[in-house]
């Protein structure tokens, strides 16, 4: 599938990696997708990113996925639907973190040696990216399908992203126009 990237998705998915190395990560995440979707200058995501105010917001974008790492990775959902059956997130991280110390949700630091794996999250992203592609009648995954897939795909980067108004339907506005609100067919290709 790789052969089939542009060279701004190839250097997307590079720079996630080299996020996970920086970060000392057990794996490459959909956040260091992101995170590198954000660092990339130019680009259609670049374009995106930027129309939506996501580059002005990098720090709280920033904020909120080390708060939701902190969180264990629950999404705002996931704490919605426990403080439903009585259970306060919040309280729970604070007693974790006062037996094990700041952090200790926060499952992504590295164990051993080697090359960092993909998680399944981000190869669900990358795979979605290809049937987003695909629906579009595009010839190369491009940055910018990366980017829908990222808000297509169910998790804590995308809560984070629609929380910042990057949804699925607005980076397809802002990449496409809003002459394509369905956003191609991909999912009928997925």
């Amino acid at each position: 599938m790789f052969e089939r990237f542009t060279r701004g998705a190839r250097e997307t998915v590079t720079g996630a990696v080299t996020r996970a190395e920086r970060a000392d990560a057990e794996s490459i995440t959909e956040e260091h997708l992101l995170l590198a979707l954000l660092d990339r200058q130019g680009g259609r995501a670049g374009f995106a990113l930027t129309a939506l105010g996501l580059t002005d917001r990098r720090a709280s974008v920033e904020v909120d996925l080390a708060e939701a790492r902190r969180r264990g990775g629950l999404t705002r959902a996931d704490t919605e639907a426990l403080a439903g059956l009585g259970i306060d997130v919040t309280e729970v991280v604070a007693r974790v973190e006062e037996a094990h110390g700041e952090g200790a949700l926060d499952r992504g630091r590295r164990r051993g040696t080697g090359r960092r794996p993909f998680t399944r999250g981000a190869k669900d992203v990358l795979a979605r990216s290809l049937r987003i592609a695909t629906g579009r009648r595009d010839r190369s995954i491009g940055d910018e399908h990366i980017l829908l897939a990222l808000t297509a795909c169910p998790g804590v980067v995308a809560d984070v992203l629609a929380a910042h108004g990057a949804t699925y339907g607005a980076v397809n506005r802002a990449l496409y126009g809003a002459g394509d609100a369905d956003g191609g067919s991909w999912r009928q290709a997925g």
